[in-house]
């Protein structure tokens, strides 16, 4: 079936230029892009609106949604360990797929249409990607201590049944969860396991003062430096954070092509401090967005994160001439794709590239005129105004609705499931 979106202007991110253009989708991909009136099956009406490609969320932990708004105001240490951890220890895999569809629902919803997700009971959410038609790479959180071994071998299991599900929208990455919680051997592990695969590391680095200083009395160095030290930038990496660093740092994440990915509202809430994101895409580092977890942010909004990397870093570096737009937008989209090893499919719009694409309502107030609206984009757009989300030609939300999941039932079942999880707290 052949699907043509016309009337609309668009932003493929090959370049910072957006024109009227009729876009054909076949099969799942571009198979054309230009002015004339190309035949299709169904003609989608793009009057009014902007077509770009679809946003990836590069860092997230989705099933933390039954933890949204559930421990706020606190210093980041007593949150994670206090409250978080000791919730997350209730979780079940039920819990787990209901606040993955949850988190699902409100991404399709906000344009996201790939993301990078470590967790638990990761079977269950690769059973919503799945569901849902949304686009993922997933992993489980792997820490230290005598199930180390059993938790890895979960990870491999699931690399092995599940890598490239979905025709491919899957992909299983390995996850050590950060230095702080993973001892040398499991890092050699895990370093010798994905040597052996196909596969990429997600891991946490360098987010707040605390875990760097640690590093310091225990190992000598950074967190950076210390992981590298191992050998794990030897595989395709995307560090996630990446705040406390210095020029030492950036150089390795430089020279070791490591993606870092900002999550600009997280480290916000959570006052861990600014990432110098301006420095590291000067040195030609490969900086992704993330929205983190939705019990850290409080939602998985990613152009409320384009808003605040626009805006945080002009501030923190007293320059505005840093971070410009489409700085962002590559952020959110090129660059979040590279970070995830997906660059070859998604994250512009081409010919031949699988098409992940999103339209934005142009009529609304905020909207107007339209002086430029690639600034818009970061500084005016809500992500109220997507009117619909594509994943391989197949829309899974349009105005409103949800065409692959029912939404009454996951409210229905999250607010139950996050019930348990808090009610005795």
């Amino acid at each position: 079936m052949k699907t043509l979106i016309e009337n609309a202007v668009v932003l493929t991110m090959a370049d910072e230029k957006i024109t009227p253009m009729n876009i054909l989708v076949s099969d799942g991909r571009i198979e054309a892009l230009g002015t004339e009136a190309f035949k299709a099956d169904v003609v989608i009406d793009g009057t009014d609106t902007l077509v770009m490609p679809g946003l990836v969320n590069a860092h997230t932990h989705i099933a933390m949604s039954l933890l949204r708004n559930y421990a706020d105001d606190l210093d980041f240490w007593p949150w994670l360990t206090q409250r978080i951890w000791p919730a997350e220890a209730k979780l079940d895999s039920r819990k787990v797929y209901w606040g993955s569809m949850l988190s699902i629902a409100e991404m399709l919803s906000k344009g996201i249409t790939a993301f990078s997700d470590m967790y638990f009971f990761t079977e269950e959410t690769i059973k919503a990607v799945e569901e849902t038609g949304i686009r993922a790479n997933l992993n489980r959180g792997l820490t230290s201590g005598e199930d180390e071994d059993m938790k890895l071998e979960n990870a491999l299991e699931l690399y092995e049944k599940h890598h490239l599900k979905g025709d491919g929208r899957i992909k299983i990455d390995l996850g050590p969860h950060a230095p702080y919680t993973c001892e040398q051997g499991l890092f050699k592990k895990i370093i010798a396991a994905g040597r052996s695969r196909d596969t990429r590391i997600h891991i946490h680095l360098s987010e707040s003062r605390k875990e760097v200083r640690d590093s310091y009395e225990k190992h000598g160095m950074s967190p950076i430096q210390y992981v590298d030290s191992l050998g794990l930038f030897e595989l395709p990496t995307q560090a996630a954070h990446c705040v406390h660093i210095d020029d030492e740092d950036m150089k390795i994440l430089k020279s070791r092509d490591v993606s870092v990915v900002n999550n600009p509202s997280s480290n916000l809430k959570l006052a861990n401090g600014f990432a110098p994101v301006a420095k590291m895409l000067t040195m030609g580092i490969n900086v992704a967005l993330g929205t983190d977890g939705p019990s850290s942010n409080n939602n998985q909004d990613l152009f409320e994160e384009m808003h605040l990397a626009a805006l945080v870093n002009k501030g923190y570096e007293e320059n505005p001439t840093v971070l410009r737009a489409y700085e962002v937008l590559q952020m959110a989209t090129i660059n979040g794709a590279r970070a995830l090893g997906i660059e070859e499919k998604v994250g512009t719009i081409e010919v031949g590239k699988k098409a992940d694409l999103i339209m934005i309502d142009l009529k609304a107030p905020h909207l107007n005129p339209r002086n430029n609206l690639l600034s818009s984009l970061v500084y005016s757009v809500s992500s109220s105004d997507v009117v619909l989300t594509m994943v391989e030609g197949k829309v899974l939300y349009r105005e409103g609705e949800f065409l692959t999941l029912n939404i009454e039932k996951v409210l229905k079942n999250a607010n139950e499931e996050a019930l348990e999880m808090t009610r005795n707290d």
